[in-house]
């Protein structure tokens, strides 16, 4: 005998069955029919916003687990006994994201793979409720009171967010109030791209559909202070000839937001672009220039720029190459923005390859793998193929695979020739050898062995910049972030010469200040470059290098003796036993600073010192800054706007286009002219604001 079954019935059959089988159709129903699970003999109750997420929810149990799992702070009475609203459990979700953020930063271990994607998923559906978590918090408090106990927790896990900021991202849509514009932006999912014809010059990144959990980080970027010149006259830091600040930054405003403070490196965003320094003479590898004017975001103080050439090579001239391409083809890389950007722009350099030079390629995710034996440039067939067969999928061994590439670097190396591995990765490193600690060791083992390092950094949303930046800094190589196949053309085609072939390694300047002349002085960026005095003169003390035709800019914003300022210097008794600025005057004449570089050529191990002084004259009322010097000052003005630094004195958006304007000249790969763009962009997104 047959029964009939009731059509509700079939109805909840039916959706049970999409709900497992078809997991993202289930979602889009729950989304659209209904916000709560109800059991089958209530009635479901309207959808509002006070519409309670019950405890046998799916969304609710995975929630609770994560709170158990990681300890989350939980200011939401009832949590895990009683159904919640929506607001509630964005508050909980919230406080999840937050720990999740703690926990990556120490270990990126910690967080599984599959509570991530569960956090990412929850961080989707609940978009709306994050983002109006802050206007929502006092309604919140009200309808569930926090004891002063709990209160005091919520305040300790808001500082402890604040304080993993140096190495991770804050979690997005968590907003302190008095948080400063860049603080907000890390992690606001893509904008879409600006419309055609406002990035002329720039192809912008792909938008991305849904939101996601982010864990890029950056180290934290203090910004070098005023020195008195009585009590402190050296100044010594590395050259610094990376770019990826630059390119990163425009990534940032390209989709519609400012960029966090600390990926803001000013040095590099300078460095980005050429400069039109004389060419070297005789047999050195670069030549010095310098200029001193009036600062332009402060009167009362002067601005010096120290620019070193390097000279460039033709082909002809250059060393046979040996290259070997480290691929990360894990699974973080399955993005347009990534591997396949990866194997567009190693085809570019591939191009350029010549018959005398070599190439192998390695890939790594799980374990690390040769793709590609040595291969001569002529067989540019066979390494195009070998490209096109990457695939991402899989975790990511980097240690393994930098590892192996070395090995394979080893033996093809050429005594003569530029031996270096050119890494492409995202700097998701999570398994084998993922210390920074053990990876700087190795590179810095084979950097002495005469294999350099460059890094390629690509993607977004777990990008590590900080490990990257590391890497390349410890491997006599040079680092850069390609956001587009524009940016692979200007880093791999224009500027090949300089990114793969060193003229001059270990470059360090010291600046020795007159105190006659000068009261205070102020390194703009180049933060994390500083030295110790003592370390000019040490040949074991490793610092930058220049490629092929590089430019390297350095800028000092000056104080004048005897010159008010609303700068406030630091406080330092006057020393006992020093000669006094009278004395000096008799012994340096008219001179600001005394110039000393040393550098070491690429096969040497003892360094060569240039010295070279400034002097006072060389600021005339009736003198006109170069174009060099006004674009310069326009790169670090803006630098130190989207840094909000206290140090910005009356620099502006204006103020940074009428330099840059001023300053663009001939502009033949048009890079100035991107620049400008991008500051008008940058001026549009603070004015919407």
């Amino acid at each position: 005998m047959s029964y009939p079954i009731p059509s509700k019935m079939w109805q909840r059959v039916i959706i049970t069955t999409l709900l497992l089988l078809i997991p993202s159709v289930g979602i889009a129903i729950l989304r659209q029919s209904a916000t709560v699970a109800v059991p089958g003999n209530q009635t479901p109750p309207s959808s509002t916003p006070t519409t309670s997420i019950l405890p046998n929810h799916p969304d609710y149990q995975a929630l609770q687990a994560l709170v158990q799992q990681y300890s989350c702070v939980v200011s939401v009475q009832n949590f895990g006994t009683l159904g919640i609203t929506r607001t509630e459990f964005a508050t909980v979700l919230n406080a999840c994201l937050n720990r999740s953020n703690e926990l990556i930063a120490t270990d990126p271990k910690i967080v599984t793979e599959a509570d991530m994607k569960t956090l990412q998923r929850l961080q989707s559906e609940f978009a709306p409720e994050l983002a109006t978590l802050k206007s929502q918090i006092d309604e919140l408090e009200t309808r569930s009171p926090i004891t002063p106990t709990e209160a005091t927790r919520e305040r300790i896990q808001a500082e402890s967010t604040r304080k993993t900021q140096s190495l991770l991202t804050p979690p997005p849509l968590s907003i302190p109030s008095g948080s400063s514009v860049q603080d907000q932006v890390v992690n606001r999912p893509a904008s879409p791209k600006l419309q055609a014809g406002r990035n002329i010059g720039t192809v912008a990144p792909e938008p991305q559909t849904s939101s996601r959990f982010n864990t890029e980080n950056y180290n934290r970027i203090e910004d070098n202070p005023f020195h008195r010149v009585s009590n402190d006259p050296l100044s010594t830091f590395s050259i610094d000839v990376d770019t990826a600040s630059y390119s990163n930054v425009r990534r940032f405003v390209t989709q519609g937001e400012l960029p966090p403070k600390d990926a803001v490196r000013i040095e590099e965003l300078i460095n980005y672009f050429t400069y039109n320094y004389p060419q070297p003479k005789g047999d050195g590898p670069f030549s010095v220039t310098t200029e001193v004017a009036a600062a332009p975001w402060n009167a009362q103080h002067k601005l010096v720029q120290v620019g070193l050439q390097g000279k460039r090579l033709e082909s002809e001239t250059l060393p046979p190459s040996n290259l070997v391409f480290l691929i990360d083809v894990s699974g973080s890389m399955d993005d347009p923005n990534k591997l396949p950007l990866v194997q567009q722009s190693l085809k570019l350099l591939v191009n350029k390859l010549r018959p005398e030079d070599r190439v192998s390629l390695v890939v790594y995710a799980g374990n690390a793998g040769l793709v590609l034996p040595t291969t001569p440039g002529s067989q540019k067939s066979k390494i195009l193929a070998a490209i096109d067969r990457l695939e991402a999928g899989g975790s990511t061994a980097g240690g393994q695979g930098i590892e192996l590439a070395y090995k394979i670097a080893k033996q093809s190396f050429l005594k003569s020739g530029n031996n270096r591995v050119i890494l492409a990765t995202d700097g998701d490193f999570n398994v084998g050898v993922s210390s920074d600690a053990d990876l700087t060791r190795l590179i810095e083992q084979k950097r002495d062995q005469g294999i350099f390092l460059t890094v390629l950094g690509f993607g977004t949303g777990n990008y590590k910049d900080s490990k990257m930046e590391q890497l390349a800094d410890k491997g006599n190589g040079n680092y850069a972030y390609i956001d587009t196949l524009l940016e692979a053309k200007k880093v791999l085609v224009n500027d090949l010469r300089g990114t793969l072939f060193t003229i001059a390694k270990d470059v360090k300047i010291q600046v020795e200040f007159n105190p006659a002349k000068v009261q205070a002085y102020r390194l703009i960026g180049y933060e994390n470059r500083l030295l110790q005095n003592q370390d000019f003169n040490d040949d074991k003390k490793d610092a930058g290098d220049i490629g092929a035709g590089h430019s390297v800019t350095a800028l000092y914003e000056i104080i004048p003796t005897g010159r008010k300022s609303d700068v406030k210097l630091p406080e330092v008794d006057p020393l006992r036993y020093q000669g006094s600025g009278e004395t000096a005057l008799n012994t340096a004449g008219n001179e600001l600073m005394q110039v000393k570089l040393r550098y070491k050529l690429p096969q040497d191990s003892t360094s060569q010192l240039i010295t070279q002084t400034i002097q006072d004259d060389d600021l005339r009322a009736d003198q006109i800054p170069s174009t060099n010097l006004r674009f310069a000052a326009a790169v670090a003005a803006f630098g130190m706007v989207l840094r909000d630094s206290e140090y910005k004195g009356n620099a502006n958006y204006d103020l940074v286009m009428k330099l840059a304007t001023q300053g663009k000249g001939e502009d033949q790969e048009g890079y100035r002219g991107e620049f400008i763009r991008l500051v008008e962009q940058s001026r549009e997104l603070i004015t919407k604001k």
